[in-house]
């Protein structure tokens, strides 16, 4: 199978998390946002999902690390939330787009009355040209409700949307046969629809920040590509030259429309 690229047309959601949007990444907001405008001024219909609420927010109130206790996470992400969108639409300004915050838990997905006002939200927005920013409502959420990781969040708002295409962005290039940095891990390009990866080791997130890693990407991109959708997992510094037309990352591919 030959590296693949990624399509300027249809309905695209880009999931970002933690480790590159906020502290002393906080810049590549610019960046992101240059890729997402150029994503649109092609035509697409583009979602952003976004962590980093938590991350914004923490030194904000004067702490050191991400708290343990709940309270001050929710604390933490009621301080960021805020900041974090301004980040957000000081860069999408420079583009002449608007940002609009939509925050949602699990119940949303599981109800069918939130789910359908959650889709008709999306639709809306993206029909008035507006750029949605996704983000789990970390302030509301507890240990025991809750998503878990903002890959699963994408995933689930790209199948509620119909969307064509999810690009999952972290701190590593693809997917590797083992964790990246140990001897002997290979790069991974492509993964055929079904495919088990019964060979790899998937290892989990080491940033203090985030709360997903290799695992919870592949479950997102499977649950995505079950759906019907192309998934491909990069680094976040490589989204410029994806939207460029450049071949990077692992591409999941979308479940065949006859099966």
């Amino acid at each position: 199978m030959s590296l693949k690229t990624l399509r300027h047309t249809g309905r695209i959601v880009v999931k970002v998390g933690s480790s590159s949007v906020s502290g002393e990444n906080s810049a590549q907001i610019q960046t992101l946002v240059d890729a997402l405008a150029a994503l649109r001024g092609d035509g697409c219909e583009v979602i952003l999902v976004s962590s980093g609420a938590i991350a914004t927010g923490v030194p904000l109130l004067g702490l050191e690390t991400r708290p343990t206790d709940l309270a001050t996470q929710q604390a933490a992400a009621a301080v960021g939330q805020n900041m974090l969108i301004n980040n957000y639409q000081e860069a999408l300004s420079r583009h002449g787009l608007i940002a609009g915050q939509i925050l949602l838990t699990p119940g949303d997905f599981e109800e069918e009355e939130s789910r359908f006002n959650a889709k008709n939200a999306l639709h809306r927005l993206l029909q008035l040209g507006v750029l949605p920013i996704v983000n789990e409502n970390d302030t509301v959420a507890t240990r025991e409700i809750r998503f878990g990781d903002n890959d699963r969040l994408a995933a689930l708002v790209a199948r509620l949307i119909g969307a064509d295409q999810l690009v999952l962005l972290s701190d590593v290039d693809a997917l590797y046969t083992a964790p990246p940095h140990e001897p002997g891990a290979e790069r991974i390009t492509f993964v055929p629809f079904g495919d088990d990866l019964d060979q790899v080791r998937i290892g989990e997130a080491k940033s203090g920040w985030g709360t997903g890693g290799a695992l919870t990407k592949v479950a997102a991109a499977r649950m995505a590509a079950n759906s019907g959708c192309e998934v491909v997992l990069t680094n976040t510094k490589l989204l410029p030259a994806l939207v460029a037309g450049e071949q990077h990352g692992t591409w999941f591919a979308a479940r065949p429309w006859n099966s």
